[in-house]
């Protein structure tokens, strides 16, 4: 297997690049097909936040796979155990979902919450941020593919993360399957069934939700349609 390690706003020691190299066996443990692995080490330079100043990114390629983890701490070896801690846990999860897909295997069941209106409050209790003013604030910027902003609300220690997702139509089962490969506990996608923009998420063990986001103008519209065809 391939290892590739760089930093970002900081120089990577070899002692670093040693310990990567004795730890990266629980990858291939799970995963002997991985080809690569890069690692990449990122130095946060905020004084405020010197209890995760340094970020550790792992991507692997298993195979069709592209799998990624990360993970936050005060050094750069504690960050890189958590984030391995994190890549094994989820190669283990898409192994044994691989196994659960066996025709001799129950299906995971998924619980279809329906359609969520936008205009309906999701947190009945919403916190309301005030975001701070002027011509260099990015929260509104326009994004790229794939681009994303953090933005730290004034002097709060508030720090607010956007990114453009690109949404691929996919069935549940392939939008639980890419969530698994990421590692979030939810997954964006548009329903190829519906139509419908869409996110799966994880509830407990092999239970999993999904929603589907739509208007109350476009439901109303559909039901509409729905009638004047049965006609």
């Amino acid at each position: 297997m391939e290892t590739v390690v760089t930093g970002r706003h900081m120089q990577v020691n070899q002692r670093f690049r040693d310990v990567v190299d004795a730890k990266m066996n629980r990858v291939t443990s799970i995963a002997p097909d991985t080809q690569r692995a890069q690692i990449v080490v990122t130095n946060e330079g905020n004084p405020r936040q010197a209890d995760i100043a340094k970020r550790v990114e792992i991507t692997i390629e298993a195979g069709a796979n592209i799998v990624r983890a990360e993970a936050s701490s005060s050094d750069e070896y504690s960050a890189l155990d958590i984030a391995l801690d994190k890549l094994t846990l989820r190669l283990r999860r898409i192994r044994d979902r691989r196994k659960d897909h066996r025709p001799t295997r129950k299906e995971q069941k998924v619980v279809d919450m329906g359609a969520l209106r936008i205009d309906e409050p999701v947190d009945p209790e919403p916190v309301q941020l005030q975001e701070p003013q002027g011509q260099d604030h990015q929260l509104s910027a326009d994004l790229g593919p794939g681009e994303s902003i953090e933005v730290q609300l004034g002097d709060t220690p508030i720090v607010i993360r956007r990114k453009l997702h690109v949404a691929e139509p996919m069935s549940i089962d392939k939008a639980l399957y890419e969530m698994e490969l990421i590692g979030h506990d939810f997954f964006l996608f548009v329903n190829s069934e519906t139509g419908r923009p869409s996110v799966v998420y994880r509830r407990h063990g092999w239970s999993y939700g999904v929603f589907e986001i739509d208007t109350q103008e476009n439901i109303e519209k559909s039901r509409g349609e729905a009638k004047t065809g049965s006609k």
